[in-house]
């Protein structure tokens, strides 16, 4: 969790990593299509740091679902 300040109020945000783990969390709600969407936008602008991904994932308990797409990508 990152926290920003805006005018002067302390806002707390996720990082990156988490919210692509979320997106395969509720893939069912926002589909499959966006969470590896995400996972590739992410992958692109972070391309060295995929293990922040697998953390979150382990943290969201998708890691048996994010597993293949990581792979794929790797």
């Amino acid at each position: 969790m990152e926290e920003h300040d805006v005018d002067g109020v302390t806002v707390r945000v996720f990082g990156a990593a988490k919210t692509v783990a979320d997106c395969f969390k509720f893939r069912n709600k926002i589909g499959t299509d966006v969470a590896v969407e995400a996972l590739r936008a992410y992958r692109r602008a972070h391309p060295k740091r995929l293990d922040a991904v697998w953390r979150s994932a382990q943290v969201d308990r998708v890691t048996h679902v994010i597993r293949p797409y990581l792979e794929a990508l790797g």
